[in-house]
């Protein structure tokens, strides 16, 4: 056996951190945190994404990793042309088009994952941390193909029943090593293999998630002042986050309010639906604002790079979600923020926001709109409640969620590639 460069004493662990995707997303916000605060004298860092984008900016910009490397093969989306990223309108293309793409994009993974088995043997990696859903699918036969173990971070509570049992069994094989869930509800997804299935929460970089860490925008673009409570979500404008709700929520609350009290409230939402996704949510939303005449009071400001201008504004901030959503960031984002959350009862939700002390869960299978209407009520007549829940959100968050859990990730990586842990959790 040939041995590997993290064999020697002190060594780091050699790691290839696959994120399947390139665009802004949960799964790589969260990784970007975690290696952060992963110590570097313990992990050697290189990062794989299909192509460049905000993500490896973002990494880039932080000095992260110690190489980023572009796998062009590494399919985003089935129907994608093959010299660029897919856009909307290339879902909506002719049928013989799109079958022409898939069988291509099918030989491009193909050959895609030949050349990858190779580097990754010729890199001599110790583990393959598979980071998203297609990751974890792509990085269990990639580990299996090189003999180096895979690490799967799962940031989902379910697949499409037509791959449930290829996951199954791709979960089960001896090559992938370890399986981190954010939450119990992904966990629920391996209860044949606990031996190897643990929940680690997603950490946050608490000092960057400060209200005094950054200068606050909202209002300014907005042109209201600070008497104004704004109520606000950020994320991906999708069916599934419930932003539907959260407009007929808000509507509903703005019924009971009186007229000085409509005139001193905002709601607001930050965040754009994906390319390679439609139809474009965003643009319904709009359309339904507009058609229930709340433009003067819910607003949607689409994409922004950089959330935490606005979070700063938010005086609570609403996860609208209504399915079982893993462990949402915008969560911890907004306690981080020192602001109370409201939030359908959800997925991972209940394991970050501590029901009435952090804000509040409002039933959500099915959602309750008229319950979180009122909770909208409540909160905007209640700045002392805004205020001291405000302050024990961000306590919790630090408590938590915060840097302390990279060690957590630390050794679950020295785990799955089957090397000691070089000091204790």
């Amino acid at each position: 056996m040939v041995a590997r460069p993290s064999d020697l004493p002190g060594a780091p662990l050699r790691v290839l951190f696959v994120n399947d995707t390139a665009r802004n997303g949960g799964p790589g916000r969260a990784l970007y945190s975690i290696l952060k605060f992963v110590d570097r004298q313990a992990i050697r860092r290189t990062l794989m994404l299909p192509r460049p984008g905000v993500i490896s900016e973002m990494f880039d910009a932080a000095g992260l990793v110690d190489e980023i490397v572009f796998e062009p093969n590494l399919i985003e989306n089935a129907f994608e042309p093959w010299d660029r990223a897919v856009s909307r309108e290339d879902l909506e293309a002719p049928r013989w088009l799109k079958g022409v793409r898939l069988a291509g994009n099918i030989g491009r993974a193909t050959y895609g994952f030949g050349k990858l088995v190779k580097y990754i043997r010729q890199s001599r990696f110790d583990l393959i941390y598979c980071n998203g859903t297609n990751a974890c699918f792509a990085g269990a036969a990639l580990a299996k193909a090189s003999g180096v173990p895979a690490l799967w971070h799962v940031h989902y509570t379910s697949v499409p029943k037509a791959v449930e049992l290829l996951h199954d069994r791709l979960a089960a094989l001896p090559a992938v090593g370890g399986i981190v869930c954010v939450s119990k509800p992904a966990a629920a997804l391996f209860p044949q293999l606990s031996a190897k299935t643990e929940v680690i929460h997603n950490l946050l970089d608490t000092d960057e998630y400060a209200r005094h860490a950054v200068k606050p925008v909202l209002r300014e673009e907005l042109g209201v002042g600070s008497d104004v409570v704004i109520f606000g979500s950020h994320g991906r404008v999708l069916p599934r986050k419930g932003y539907v709700e959260f407009i007929h929520g808000a509507e509903r609350a703005l019924a009971e309010l009186t007229e000085d009290e409509r005139e001193k409230v905002r709601f607001v939402v930050v965040g754009d639906t994906p390319e390679d996704l439609r139809p474009d949510h965003l643009a319904e939303c709009r359309t339904l604002v507009a058609a229930r005449g709340l433009g003067k009071h819910v607003h949607f400001l689409g994409f922004r790079a950089d959330v935490r201008p606005y979070l700063a504004d938010f005086d609570v901030t609403v996860v609208p979600s209504v399915y079982p959503d893993p462990l949402p960031l915008s969560v911890i984002e907004g306690m981080a923020m020192a602001t109370p959350v409201i939030a359908f009862d959800v997925g991972g939700v209940a394991e970050m926001l501590a029901d009435g002390e952090t804000g509040v869960l409002v039933p959500g299978t099915p959602p309750d709109v008229p319950a979180l209407a009122r909770e909208m009520v409540r909160y905007l007549r209640d700045p002392g409640l805004r205020q001291k829940q405000g302050v024990r959100a961000r306590a919790r968050i630090l408590e938590r969620f915060g840097p302390q859990q990279a060690k957590a990730f630390e050794a679950a990586m020295f785990r799955a590639a089957n090397k000691p842990f070089p000091r204790e959790v």
